[in-house]
């Protein structure tokens, strides 16, 4: 059987036309079928009344509304996966030849949209299955990735783990203030912890639109902590010497240190540190890993895009991607250096089409702490950071800090130091203000300072 059902969005004025009518509105959502049922949901979202396109039933593009200045995007696309929800609900009623009753209809769909069904207007009860369908919604909405779902169910735990009782209508400033001091207890650094706050007041901001939640702290609670202004971050990357010696090392000759049980360097009876060959297919390994990496350095490319670039996205002169972490469609020029890289490749196939030989990233990670001690990217690296109150410092070699994400960084802080302006830099990496580019330009500053001290040793 096919049931006939038509949709309407549309916007619950509240007010008179000879009094006046508010500037926006409620967005509700209505489905008429069999003719006479009716059932109607709140989308949780207010919209300007100018800024409603009724024939299309959309927000006009580029628009922004309610207090917390919500895209049009954002809305647009709640629509459309509602449309598509009642479409699916609809069909599980027709593969079962059941016409539902309206009240059939809307346990089915709110059952189906992540919401408790038979409870007062549709809300979950808690904290925490509120924060469920936070995840779910924006899991949904912009695609996550799954360490990002892995990185809020992180949170949910901190959160659980400090008050499994926590009451969103009455949750308050000493309440998050308290989760701090409780995420400094388990030893996270401040850092982390402006992260799972930002976190928390997307959350909340999220849960105040949807009128979960009638408080202020997405607005107000503006916590202070030593070492998260940008100032002490220490952005490990290769300066261009370094990623040229990497880029022309030959691993067919690479030998590895020697080390005892804790990690020490053992001498031979000259005193010269202790080297053996290494396997050869640990050189060719490392080689790939070397490759990959130094694609990212002259690209751009985090890990999760250059482990899915396929052919298809290679084109003569550049590559066209979408990111996988903020789905913003890049096209970044190819120069001599990832083009000869790519080139290496050409004739080799990979699984699913892929361009290049990436591991997982776990993998990669070890493999770039050891190709760096072989080809001896050892200066001392300082980092700076803050638990509470209390500034820690630590020296180590570079290598032992080098990640996939290393790459990334080495291309912007080299792309700055070779003059080319920051907004052109910023097309490349798809970031969208200048307040990220904070580290990487004072790096550069102080390279230009190290630079120009050069002419007073003449």
């Amino acid at each position: 059987m096919q049931i006939k059902k038509k949709y309407l969005f549309f916007l619950d004025k509240e007010g008179s036309e000879k009094a006046g009518y508010k500037p926006d509105a409620k967005l509700r959502f209505r489905i008429r079928y069999d003719k006479t049922k009716i059932v109607a949901f709140n989308v949780g979202y207010r919209v300007k009344l100018d800024m409603w396109i009724k024939d299309a039933q959309r927000c006009k593009s580029g628009s922004t509304h309610g207090e917390l200045k919500t895209s049009a995007t954002e809305i647009n696309n709640e629509i459309q996966r509602l449309e598509n929800l009642a479409n699916e609900v609809f069909k599980t009623f027709e593969v079962n030849n059941q016409f539902p009753t309206e009240s059939e209809f809307r346990d089915a769909f709110n059952e189906a949209n992540g919401k408790q069904v038979g409870t007062e207007p549709d809300i979950p009860q808690t904290f925490f299955t509120i924060f469920d369908e936070f995840t779910r919604t924006m899991g949904w909405q912009n695609s996550w990735t799954p360490a990002t779902f892995t990185k809020f169910a992180t949170i949910r735990k901190h959160l659980y783990s400090y008050n499994s009782k926590l009451d969103l209508k009455y949750i308050s400033e000493e309440d998050m203030l308290r989760f701090i001091d409780h995420l400094q207890i388990e030893g996270l650094r401040n850092t982390t912890i402006a992260k799972n706050v930002a976190f928390v007041k997307w959350f909340l901001r999220w849960a105040f639109g949807k009128g979960f939640y009638t408080g202020n702290l997405h607005l107000t609670w503006k916590p202070k902590l030593k070492g998260t202004d940008g100032n002490q971050k220490e952005v490990i990357h290769l300066t261009w010497d370094e990623l040229m010696k990497l880029y022309d090392f030959d691993f067919s000759t690479a030998k590895k240190k020697v080390k005892d049980n804790s990690g020490n360097l053992l001498l031979d009876n000259q005193g010269n540190v202790q080297e053996v060959d290494l396997e050869e297919e640990n050189k060719k390994a490392l080689a790939r890993v070397r490759d990959v990496f130094c694609f990212c350095c002259f690209t751009s490319l985090r890990y999760s895009d250059v482990a899915k670039l396929s052919r298809s996205d290679v084109k003569n002169r550049f590559i066209s991607i979408v990111t996988q972490k903020t789905i913003d469609g890049l096209k970044i020029q190819l120069n001599k250096y990832s083009k000869s890289i790519l080139d290496k490749y050409e004739y080799v196939q990979f699984q699913n089409n892929k361009v290049l030989p990436v591991i997982s990233n776990v993998k990669m990670n070890v493999h770039l702490k050891n190709m760096g001690e072989i080809v001896g990217l050892n200066e001392s690296q300082r980092i700076v950071y803050f638990k509470g109150n209390e500034r820690i410092e630590e020296v180590y070699p570079k290598y032992e800090l080098l990640t996939t994400h290393c790459g990334r960084r080495t291309f912007i802080v080299n792309a700055l130091f070779l003059g080319i302006p920051a907004e052109v830099v910023m097309r490349w990496t798809g970031h969208s203000d200048y307040k990220a580019m904070k580290p990487y330009v004072k790096i550069v500053d102080e390279l230009k300072v190290q630079e120009m001290n050069k002419f007073n040793l003449k």
